[in-house]
């Protein structure tokens, strides 16, 4: 199972998350959001970090400009798209990185709906084969992510009939995440809020325990 630790905004929060095990890294550039980080600040945080480690631009709504900006940064990845981008929009970057593509839920209709209005804006069957990974988050009207709100786990499951990886966000934390793992079965998790001391700065001890708590229980 897959570890990301989001909404990384300095070079001490990184590697401590990397040498924690994190498998993945999430760089908010999304200017609106409290963990935004400039494309020149993520490009210096990422240097001398292994290889192995995903590096993921969270982008909302982005122009075309602005992921090429970031692909041809060679920060990056993964791209992350959190907004209300199109099958054809996440589909244009196939090949240069991976591609995720986020959906806020709270309820099952909520996952349906988010998930039948991605799907028509394309009208051949292949809407999800465009994407790597699917990223479930907790729907907020004031925010985009990093709300520290969850939501039914389970969903996580329905969302695997759609035959991608299921990532989960929302809420998650040291705390709870061997509860969400049990009862959403996810390829990946996702927390943000959940180990912070404020937006933006990591409690470190936080990232441990999560990812020992996130590890411990696929064993289980």
């Amino acid at each position: 199972m897959m570890i990301k630790i989001c909404g990384i905004t300095n070079k001490a929060d990184a590697f401590t998350a990397v040498e924690a095990g994190a498998d993945a890294l999430g760089f908010v550039l999304w200017p609106r959001s409290k963990r935004f980080v400039s494309l020149e600040a993520a490009e210096r945080i990422v240097e001398g970090l292994p290889s192995a480690v995903a590096r993921v631009s969270v982008l909302v709504n982005p122009s075309r400009e602005e992921v090429e900006q970031s692909l041809a940064s060679g920060a990056f990845t993964t791209l992350q798209f959190h907004g209300d981008e199109t099958p054809d929009f996440c589909a244009a970057w196939r090949g240069q990185a991976k591609v995720w593509k986020a959906f806020r839920v709270t309820v099952a209709a909520s996952l349906r709906d988010a998930m039948a209005g991605f799907c028509a804006s394309r009208s051949d069957a292949t809407t999800f084969s465009v994407v790597d990974a699917v990223l479930l988050d907790s729907y907020s009207p004031a925010s985009r992510g990093g709300t520290g709100q969850t939501f039914d786990w389970s969903l996580a499951r329905e969302a695997k009939k759609f035959g991608k990886p299921v990532i989960l966000s929302g809420g998650l934390t040291p705390a709870n995440v061997r509860e969400a793992v049990a009862i959403a079965q996810p390829d990946g998790v996702d927390v943000s809020s959940g180990v912070e001391m404020a937006p933006g700065r990591k409690d470190h001890e936080k990232i441990r325990e999560f990812i020992r708590n996130a590890k411990a229980a696929i064993t289980t």
